[in-house]
């Protein structure tokens, strides 16, 4: 029997009630904590926790990550810009040099947008104020139903209801479901304003695997990019990635409407996940890939 994967999903603001902490994630935590192989083993082993500070600013765990033993880290960047210390990048970066696989997730505007700093994922996400997307036609609002949330702010849907994926080909092994007719993946949670993600010109083993379409302005934009295990110059060999256009993807509330949110959440909810059953089979089996591919174990 191998050990299971060991999970670190983490946030980037201390535990706040009112807010998208760790706590709002607590269906995915679950069902990763859940799964098993054919033989009845459970695959992973699941640490969920907010940030912390110690006497020196860092998050205790994330800036000795490189020392530590996860195999993947699952990071929900939910802050204003304050998320992450040099320390906890630099501890970030020390667990990809040793093979550590890393999902990076964000949401609108300028919502996570201290894990720019963060080498290779980090600079594929897009912000307002930071790293914004090099396409300047993409500088833009796009939903204009959330006044106050500007760009990038793509409108892929209600928080409950799901968003019919464009999967780019040729198929990526994070949207294969063997257990479907055609094989793929078709369904994310939807989400009225997701950030933008993308490749640097230099990352050569990043690829779009999947790509979303308003239901605003008919504008399709990229909702995950995966990167290939890479040597870098010092001879390391990196852990794979994933950049992500929002957190929502993974959070309670854009699985079941009913889990609730932070008061500051103000648009009506859908409930098409609840209602299209294949939708959450989806999502779940897209949950186990990436959970198996970070770690070489797809």
């Amino acid at each position: 029997m191998s050990e299971p994967i060991k999970i670190l999903l983490q946030t980037t603001i201390s535990t706040t009630e009112d807010d998208w902490s760790i706590a709002r994630f607590s269906l995915l935590r679950d069902y990763l904590a859940s799964v098993k192989d054919e033989a009845g083993n459970y695959l992973f082993q699941v640490t969920a926790r907010d940030r912390e500070s110690d006497a020196q600013g860092n998050d205790p765990v994330l800036s000795n990550l490189g020392d530590s033993d996860f195999d993947e880290l699952w990071l929900f960047a939910v802050d204003v810009g304050d998320g992450l210390t040099k320390q906890d990048i630099a501890g970030i970066e020390a667990f990809n040099k040793r093979g550590g696989g890393i999902l990076a997730t964000r949401d609108h505007q300028d919502l996570g947008c201290s894990i720019c700093d963060i080498p290779i994922i980090g600079v594929a996400h897009y912000f307002q104020t930071k790293n914004p997307d090099p396409d300047e036609t993409r500088r833009c609002v796009d939903d204009i139903y959330t006044s106050y949330i500007s760009w990038p702010n793509y409108h892929s849907g209600r928080n409950g209801d799901y968003q019919k994926i464009i999967p780019v080909a040729p198929i990526h092994e994070l949207l294969k479901n063997p257990d479907l007719p055609s094989g793929i993946i078709e369904f994310f949670p939807a989400h009225p304003h997701e950030g933008a993600v993308g490749i640097a010109p230099d990352a050569k083993n990043g690829k779009v695997i999947a790509m979303g379409k308003s239901l605003v302005s008919r504008r399709t934009f990229n909702l995950a990019v995966a990167f290939e295990s890479v040597k870098d110059s010092e001879g390391n060999q990196l852990g794979r990635g994933v950049a992500e256009s929002t957190f929502h993807h993974f959070c309670d509330y854009n699985w079941d409407a009913d889990m609730g949110c932070p008061s500051f959440v103000d648009e009506a909810p859908g409930n098409t996940i609840k209602t299209e059953p294949r939708a959450l089979e989806d999502v779940h089996t897209y949950m186990r890939n990436l959970a198996l591919w970070l770690a070489h174990k797809m």
